[in-house]
């Protein structure tokens, strides 16, 4: 899905749900443990999705325990569902804050 945040800006977004419909760049990270479900919130690597997670791998933008990018405090967010990761800006928002800041978009509303 799609919106525009409050500069105008286009930017990729899923409102994090378990039984909702999930972009390929959603299901790619939950393939690559990006996004894991624990109990009853969701635990976000932000630093290793993007609407392009092949693309994020090719230009080493993901770590792992043998010396990878990412290892150290603070590299999680946590979200739950109803929130909404607005990857593009890499961003977890509260259903408030997304109201405020952001419209969702057609297809045929982007120029």
């Amino acid at each position: 899905m799609r919106a525009r945040d409050k500069t105008g800006k286009i930017v990729e977004i899923w409102q994090i749900s378990r039984k909702g419909p999930q972009p390929t760049w959603v299901k790619e990270a939950f393939a690559k443990n990006y996004l894991v479900w624990i109990d009853n919130h969701l635990r976000i690597l932000l630093a290793g999705i993007s609407p392009s997670v092949s693309q994020n791998i090719k230009e080493g933008a993901t770590g792992s325990l043998g010396g990878g990018g990412f290892l150290g405090y603070s590299m999680y967010t946590l979200g739950f569902p109803g929130d909404v990761i607005d990857i593009t800006n890499r961003k977890v928002l509260s259903p408030k804050q997304f109201a405020k800041s952001y419209k969702v978009i057609s297809e045929q509303d982007i120029v």
